[in-house]
């Protein structure tokens, strides 16, 4: 909501991490792993189960063309993929795929079970440049889990955006709502996907039902919270559920943070490596399909 109901609760802050080291998945994404330093971080943003953060990094011209992360299997969850800088090629055993560059999402659902493979773009590997991006993975229910495979491509056209007051900035709607202004994404459970870019002293404010998760990741720049604390690049601010209403203001030009809520999904967590299902007993099975080639096939 651009505007906020003053008699609603202040919602403060649980935590903030700090960002972990980077570390590399394939040779083409160096990402800090926000939950890898709180287990209970699946359980604290439930149904986000995994935040990986691509700051910006300038990569050489190469020749090579496959850099990045080869065929891989992934099952009972949703994996996102937001282009800020940089361009990435991707195809999986559905037969989707394509090209998403600065501003564009890829929301693969991997349901009952999906082989995946991601490069840095031909012509942006020959070429280099920088590359920023973030990986945010979705849990679905389990009268979901095994629904079918599929693909959303959310190029940057598609995105509403919605301006804050003042000529504070701007809100790309990713998925759910913000100020009455429904995402692009269809997603199994509420949430939201928030995309906020804010000009010094900008100012959002938000509505979030005590009951839902909420965090907040600072990409750039330095921001107030409630009026009262402060968060800088590259913190990871997680809120408590004693209310509904936080204030998010700029300190700094060209600020830019993402908003994730989500309703809980009250199920148990199974989870080894690309498969994320309720049991162990539903893991061992993933894997078994998996090796048995009912994921499909796709060539590297």
């Amino acid at each position: 909501m651009n505007s906020i109901d003053t008699t609603l609760q202040t919602r403060h802050i649980d935590a903030i991490y700090k960002a972990p080291p980077a570390h590399w998945v394939g040779d083409g994404f160096h990402v800090h792993g926000y939950f890898s330093q709180d287990p209970e971080l699946v359980e604290k943003l439930s149904p986000f189960l995994l935040l990986d953060y691509h700051a910006p990094l300038m990569y050489p011209p190469t020749t090579n063309l496959r850099r990045g992360v080869g065929p891989h299997p992934h099952r009972g969850f949703e994996t996102v993929t937001v282009a800020l800088e940089g361009s990435v090629a991707h195809r999986d055993s559905t037969g989707a795929g394509g090209v998403i560059g600065p501003g564009d999402v890829q929301w693969m659902t991997a349901g009952a079970g999906i082989l995946h493979k991601e490069y840095h773009e031909a012509t942006f590997a020959r070429a280099g440049g920088r590359m920023h991006m973030a990986q945010i993975w979705v849990n679905i229910p389990a009268v979901s889990k095994m629904a079918p495979p599929g693909y959303q491509l959310l190029e940057s056209t598609v995105i509403p955006n919605v301006a804050l007051p003042d000529d504070g900035g701007i809100v790309r709607v990713i998925a759910g709502s913000y100020a009455g202004v429904g995402g692009a994404a269809r997603t199994f459970t509420p949430i939201d996907m928030l995309d906020v870019r804010m000009n010094t002293n900008g100012r959002m404010r938000l509505d979030i039902p005590a009951q839902r998760n909420l965090a907040v990741l600072v990409m750039n720049g330095e921001i107030s919270i409630n009026d009262s604390d402060t968060a800088q690049t590259r913190d990871f601010v997680l809120f408590a559920h004693d209310g509904s209403a936080v204030s998010i203001q700029s300190r700094s030009a060209d600020t830019h943070v993402m908003v994730l809520s989500g309703e809980p999904i009250a199920e148990p967590v199974a989870q080894y490596g690309p498969f994320v299902m309720n049991t162990r007993d539903e893991i061992r099975q993933a894997i078994t399909d998996f090796n048995a080639g009912l994921f499909g096939e796709l060539a590297d």
